[in-house]
């Protein structure tokens, strides 16, 4: 399913604690509605990206980080899951390397929107995985997509990347659209307790690439 129109709707200076980015804001209509998607009308969805770009991203393949929204962690500082380590860690990289892209995705809790999460996390509480809530809510395992970052790259004439992931499906996506992923860098934080099984189940149900999976395993 590729998006019918991209557009750049916002561009702006953006200093941080990382550096200084130009933040861009983009919008895409999708061609229908989210299969997961529970508000689903039939029209077609219009669906916004952040992006955060900092030095030359064209002399050589960019750091690029496709980063899902996750309320809970990135801005409460949730320790359900690794989404706002992952997130600083990433921008660490970029800024580290002086040049990078951060796309974030309005994808919360995997696509299945922040009320709907709450709900997962309540199931998880009486001993459900994040998957296994997910399923008994009416979702699939994971509900999120990956054209509008193929296209809002295309618009910035980024033709190859270095990704930062560990999500196989992140990968293929930005290939299937046309952009060679040269690298695929980890994105793996140090594990904690209160998300050990978070991890292991990203792991061993979503095929998430681990280079330490048995420490994560040990704790």
């Amino acid at each position: 399913m590729a998006c019918e129109r991209v557009e750049k709707v916002a561009e702006a200076d953006f200093p941080s604690r990382w550096g200084n980015f130009r933040i861009l804001g983009f919008e895409g209509q999708l061609p229908a509605p989210r299969p997961c998607d529970s508000t689903a009308t039939g029209q077609p969805a219009v669906e916004g990206l952040v992006a955060l770009v900092m030095g030359d991203i064209h002399t050589t393949p960019p750091l690029v980080r496709i980063h899902s929204q996750c309320l809970t962690g990135d801005v409460f500082g949730s320790l359900r899951c690794d989404c706002r380590l992952q997130l600083e860690l990433a921008l660490d990289k970029i800024a580290q390397a002086g040049a990078g892209i951060l796309l974030y995705e309005q994808q919360e809790g995997r696509g299945i929107g922040l009320m709907a999460k709450l709900k997962a996390y309540q199931l998880q509480d009486q001993g459900l995985d994040t998957v296994e809530a997910n399923v008994e809510l009416g979702f699939a395992a994971d509900c999120r997509a990956y054209e509008l970052p193929g296209e809002v790259l295309k618009l910035l004439g980024v033709t190859s990347v270095r990704l930062i992931t560990n999500n196989p499906e992140k990968v293929a996506a930005i290939e299937s659209a046309g952009i060679t992923v040269v690298e695929r860098v980890s994105a793996q934080v140090e594990s904690q307790e209160s998300f050990e099984r978070y991890l292991r189940t990203k792991q061993e149900k979503m095929g998430h690439f681990f280079e330490k999976m048995d420490e994560i395993k040990s704790l």
